[in-house]
């Protein structure tokens, strides 16, 4: 395989689960590389170009999750999938807390994993596409730059979003002014390649609220009863190659 074509770690301390996957998603043209700890993990990325992590929640050295933020904390922004055995809705929010892209619980067909590993390297790639490079959001005092992932506010000091945040953040200021429902959310940020969690999208325009929403003057996002989501303030649009 070329070395354009995709990388991804698989990380998992089961031998057997590694082996299979390793074996279905090479078959998949991706590239892979394996890990069995949150140490692996680390050293991986350290002397790799890894395209995306799918990243086992329970660890012999640590928490996935742990390992998830402490990636996004050094702004590391490689794509991760988070694999649990764990059931509970809060357990999937923590992981979008943590700045996970995706999740999916076992046991899981590997096809089904193979479609969300494609699906968020396509939304990375539509997000670092040329056409929208040289575009930039202004709302409220913020910019928004699609190309660096970045959000600045009007003292030019960062806010830290994780790429979830960011992917729904951009889905609004693409559509200022329009009622978004959850089911066109999800669609639109995470697609429906797998089980629908919608309490994911409340959670993430939560976590925008409190992130963006500084003065507690002029609210950026409207609830809007049976209806979802309204950004509700001027989003202006620059493009820097014009």
């Amino acid at each position: 395989m070329s070395e354009q074509t995709p990388q991804i770690l698989v990380v998992d301390d089961d031998p057997e689960i590694r082996k299979l996957l390793a074996r279905y998603v090479e078959g998949q043209a991706f590239r892979v590389l394996l890990a069995s700890s949150c140490s692996e993990l680390r050293e991986r990325i350290a002397s790799n170009q890894i395209d995306l992590v799918v990243l086992d929640v329970m660890l012999p050295d640590g928490s996935g999750l742990d390992a998830c933020r402490d990636l996004r904390a050094k702004r590391n922004q490689i794509p991760i999938i988070l694999l649990t055995a764990l059931k509970e809705d809060v357990d999937r929010i923590v992981g979008l807390e943590m700045g996970a892209d995706d999740y999916l619980g076992k046991p899981f067909n590997p096809r089904e994993l193979v479609a969300r590993i494609r699906a968020v390297l396509r939304r990375r790639s539509e997000i670092a596409s040329p056409a929208e490079s040289s575009k930039k959001y202004r709302f409220e005092g913020f910019i928004a730059d699609p190309q660096l992932r970045s959000v600045v506010d009007a003292q030019g000091a960062p806010i830290e979003l994780t790429g979830a945040e960011f992917d729904l953040l951009q889905v609004f200021l693409d559509r200022p002014g329009r009622v978004l429902s959850r089911d066109q959310l999800l669609d639109l940020t995470r697609g429906r390649d797998g089980d629908v969690f919608d309490r994911s999208i409340d959670v993430l325009v939560s976590r925008l609220r409190r992130k963006l929403d500084t003065s507690g003057i002029t609210p950026l996002l409207k609830t809007v009863r049976n209806g979802g989501y309204q950004f509700v303030v001027k989003v202006e649009f620059q493009d820097f190659l014009s």
